[in-house]
């Protein structure tokens, strides 16, 4: 009996772990034909078309640079809150920054705020439990995505990813930060990490809180509606912008379809600063594809401070032919690099919570915001090139002539890659 037991509860365990490891959804198997270039009208329709929400006019877009203006933005628009928060984050970690805005998000609920916050559970594991006691005894409703429990074992590896925080309905918050001390500062040292997000207003935001509300329903089956959570919204500045999501569970190849498409039309310039960049076949190839037909392709990674090596050596076993084809890599100095920004040819941004690699693209719950604006690239490419004077570029001879340690270790790596 023991030993059929035993026998069960191991088939259990490996049917438990295929279906974690893996989507049910079919993937892009095939290399997109290059038939417009970004400024193209046809491009901009197909991001609207194909990655679902419309692009948006009227919207205005504000950049935050590290810790030290990311959370004052934050904290000063929660306190603002006079009728609803929804804020969705995947790192949530105990500290002093946690505590404020827990006492922010406390406060405006004792005040009639109505105050949602998700949190990944995977990500917020280190969040001491006093936190969410008082935040629950305060009045804020707290939820945790995918916590474990036998009903949703099999999307265990599903994490939500995204980082949203919508004020009102009116003003919402995006990018790269999680709440944790590392963030803190000006990633001047190793111990304060180098962040990039993004305050916006205008009509967009619509289409953030509706990503919000989206797992939110996932969470808890509960619809958030209304004129205190989607009010009428007015044109802001002059950004066109749209606000898409991804999700194993529906339209996981959003998001790896959408950097296809913007390397595919890219013309001139490629811009690339990304925390965890583990690039798939297809990701590569088009890469590659760029360069060759004289896109000057850049991109800027973390160095040795990193908080996931093994990402690091996946990443570094891809680049030979990236390298051969002319492209330029970096690994950032100072501190952990946690940025996730792309522009292309001047005019794209796409910013929000995804990394360059098949978690982002397949696993993990993503959004992004894309934005058409040339006065915003040209700054966010000026903020690229300051970042690059403070990497270290890795040219192809010295990828070649890497210590044959440090490659078996890398390509060690690389076969983890389609779960980093």
């Amino acid at each position: 009996m023991w030993i059929a037991l035993a026998s069960v509860a191991a088939t259990l365990v490996v049917v438990l772990i295929v279906a974690n490891l893996g989507t049910s959804e079919k993937k892009i198997e095939q290399q997109l034909d290059r038939q417009y270039d970004t400024d193209d009208i046809q491009f901009r329709r197909g991001l609207g078309v194909l990655l679902g929400p419309p692009i948006l006019e009227g919207n205005q877009v504000e950049t935050l640079l590290n810790g030290d203006r990311i959370f004052p933005a934050m904290l000063a628009a929660i306190r603002s809150a006079r009728r609803t928060i929804t804020f969705e984050t995947f790192i949530y970690w105990s500290g002093s920054i946690g505590r404020e805005f827990a006492e922010a998000l406390i406060e405006r609920a004792q005040a009639g705020v109505k105050v949602h916050l998700l949190l990944d559970w995977g990500g917020s594991i280190k969040m001491a439990q006093r936190f969410l006691d008082q935040m629950r005894d305060g009045g804020v409703e707290v939820e945790r995505y995918h916590k474990p429990h036998w009903s949703h074992l099999p999307r265990m590896n599903n994490r939500t990813h995204r980082k949203l925080l919508v004020i009102d309905g009116e003003l919402g918050f995006t990018g790269g930060v999680g709440i944790a001390d590392q963030w803190r500062g000006n990633a001047q040292d190793p111990e304060h990490w180098r962040d990039t997000h993004f305050r916006v207003s205008g009509p967009v935001v619509a289409q953030m809180q509706a990503v919000f509300i989206d797992n939110w329903i996932k969470a808890t089956g509960r619809v958030l509606h209304g004129d205190a959570y989607f009010p009428a919204l007015h044109r802001r500045g002059d950004t066109p912008a749209q606000m898409f999501s991804s999700s194993p569970t529906g339209g996981s190849e959003s998001m790896h379809l959408m950097y296809l498409m913007a390397v595919t039309a890219a013309r001139e310039s490629l811009h690339l600063a990304n925390s965890y960049f583990v690039p798939d076949r297809l990701a590569v190839r088009a890469l590659v594809d760029a360069a060759r037909r004289g896109v000057k392709v850049r991109i800027v990674v973390p160095g040795r401070h990193i908080d996931s090596p093994v990402v690091r050596r996946a990443s570094r076993a891809l680049w030979g032919e990236l390298l051969a084809a002319g492209v330029e890599i970096a690994e950032f100095q100072p501190t952990m690099f946690h940025c996730k920004v792309l522009v292309v040819d001047g005019l794209l941004v796409s910013v929000g919570s995804t990394n360059f690699d098949n978690r982002s693209f397949r696993l993990n719950d993503e959004a992004n915001l894309n934005l058409i604006d040339t006065r915003l690239a040209r700054e966010l490419i000026d903020v690229f090139e300051q970042d690059w004077q403070r990497a270290r570029p890795l040219s192809l001879a010295q990828w070649q002539h890497r210590p044959w340690p440090e490659k078996l270790l890398e390509r060690l790596a690389a076969l983890l890659r389609s779960q980093l």
